[in-house]
């Protein structure tokens, strides 16, 4: 009973202290004009924001709006209106009313207790070019809603791609997830958080992006299907942002001792269980000085068990812990990563990202031995000398073996997708970009990549030391393009690009639709996400 008495008087406690206007649910990375938007306004020192961690919570979005919008008369007309346009959709975590400028919804309710809002998703694009016509088409529903201080949502997207375009063998940033023979998947995402003054926690299934950048994050990339996690943000002080989570990954290994016979109606057939599989994964956000962010984190993949409570603590440096569970025997897959963001100098960021699979210190004498490593680096000016104008150069060198495993229930993946960064190991990018938005919401983007990747020595049976970077060269992408993509209405997106590529080396990395010199047409529109 004193036990019992104890809990309660704890959890009272806590929901005594929190803010009962606390909400949050986050908004989909994938819905790039609000994080474009934010990402400007930070540069212009309007706001501030650790863009390490994505997504964004609605709320965190909605308070950094609201800042912008007492700041009005810093912003150029294009931005104020960008503003206002924003305000429409995300003002509703702040107005309690229904007498204000709000955008429209299929429904929409809101009182003192409880939002809802429900919203249709609908969308596709056409490709075209030598290789012929491919379409893909999403439709689906989405929701989200708000109880006090509990927030939940959902959202379940059914799609039809044909040809298939991001399965987890290919060197691309699009996402198929698991398919079953056929062009159609679907994606269910969403979750229940509770927030408080200073923090929140969750179980959702979603995606989530780590590692500043603007052509693909070296972290946890978001290029994967989603997953369970149990959630953990704090953020007690504006010097310091911290962020947890506890994942249930998809191993694609079948386990024989768990698999088994079954025999009914239909025949006999064999039932196969997969291994289970589980990641855990923390950084820590430190804010030295105004505008300069310095995350470090670490990670850790592991199986052949149930969920470990020495990974449920958010705090742990989980190789060390490893080390004891697993002593005398085989550890688990575990990594490190840092990353640091400056936007000091106002309308120039500069970032730099390091990820750490394996390290010896002894390595870095040898000149026949490399570490782990995948680091990025890059920066975006803006608004010199054109307004509304900004230029990005971004650089991703990825050492051979990274985010890859000898064991197959340990990989760095999810159902077969790569959980870091889309190119994988042993490769290298160079990404330069030219972003023009003339008006609101309008985003012309001309872009050049040139992308490398050399042997997979995972297949070549090679020692896990001693593998040179990039001793030749397997697979090469180089690509022109330019994307006009303009939102017309909240959620509204539509969008046309030309491209002209060349993909050429391992056919296996490549969709067949668009290996080999091809100049591709791309049109789209989609409502929500």
């Amino acid at each position: 009973m004193k036990k019992k008495f104890l809990i309660f008087s704890l959890l009272s406690l806590a929901v005594l202290n929190v803010n009962l206007f606390s909400q949050e649910v986050p908004q989909p990375v994938n819905n790039k004009g609000i994080y474009e938007f934010l990402d400007e306004l930070a540069g212009e020192h309007i706001i501030t924001i650790n863009s390490t961690i994505k997504p964004y919570s609605r709320l965190f979005i909605s308070k950094a709006l609201k800042l912008a919008e007492e700041k009005k008369d810093q912003l150029n007309p294009r931005q104020q209106k960008e503003l206002s346009f924003y305000l429409m959709d995300f003002g509703k975590e702040l107005n309690a009313g229904k007498d204000w400028n709000r955008r429209k919804d299929l429904f929409y309710y809101k009182d003192s207790l409880f939002a809802l809002t429900i919203n249709p998703i609908l969308g596709g694009e056409i490709f075209t070019n030598s290789s012929g016509k491919a379409t893909y088409i999403r439709n689906g529903a989405e929701a989200r809603g708000y109880v006090k201080n509990w927030g939940f949502y959902a959202s379940l997207r059914d799609n039809h791609e044909k040809p298939l375009l991001g399965l987890p063998q290919y060197l691309t940033q699009r996402v198929d997830g698991h398919i079953k023979g056929t062009s159609d998947f679907s994606e269910m995402i969403g979750g229940v958080t509770y927030s408080w003054k200073w923090g929140s926690a969750g179980l959702v299934k979603d995606n989530l992006q780590w590692g500043d950048n603007y052509d693909g994050a070296n972290i946890f990339g978001g290029n994967n299907p989603s997953f369970v996690q149990l959630r953990l943000h704090i953020s007690p002080v504006k010097w310091f942002d911290f962020n947890y989570f506890h994942g249930w990954l998809n191993s694609m290994v079948v386990d024989s001792a768990n698999s088994y016979w079954v025999t009914n109606s239909y025949g006999t057939n064999y039932r196969e269980v997969y291994h289970k599989k589980f990641i855990a994964a923390n950084m820590f956000t430190f804010t030295p000085f105004k505008y300069l962010n310095v995350s470090a984190g670490n990670s850790i993949v592991y199986s052949d068990q149930n969920v470990n409570p020495a990974y449920l603590v958010p705090l742990f440096f989980y190789k060390s812990v490893d080390h004891s569970l697993t002593s005398g025997i085989d550890n688990m897959n575990s990594q490190m990563f840092f990353d640091i963001s400056s936007r000091q100098i106002r309308n120039l960021h500069l970032y730099a990202t390091m990820f750490i699979d394996e390290l010896s210190v002894s390595r870095f004498t040898m000149k026949d031995e490399w570490n782990f490593f995948s680091y990025k680096a890059g920066f975006r000016l803006s608004d010199l000398p054109v307004s509304n104008l900004s230029f990005t150069t971004e650089f991703t060198y990825t050492y051979p073996l990274t985010f890859q495993h000898y064991v197959p229930t340990l990989t760095f993946q999810n159902a077969g997708y790569n959980l870091g960064y889309y190119l994988r190991d042993n490769s290298r990018e160079w990404y330069i970009a030219f972003d023009y938005r003339p008006v609101r919401t309008l985003d012309v983007n001309l872009y050049f990549v040139d992308a490398i990747r050399g042997p997979d020595y995972t297949e070549l049976g090679t020692n896990r030391v001693g593998n040179p970077p990039l001793a030749s060269v397997q697979w090469h992408n180089t690509v022109y393009g330019i994307k006009a993509a303009c939102q017309v209405i909240n959620d509204l997106y539509t969008w046309f690009s030309f491209s002209s590529g060349n993909i050429r080396g391992d056919a296996r990395w490549s969709p067949e639709y668009f290996f080999g010199k091809k100049n591709t047409v791309n049109l789209g529109v989609t409502f929500g996400f």
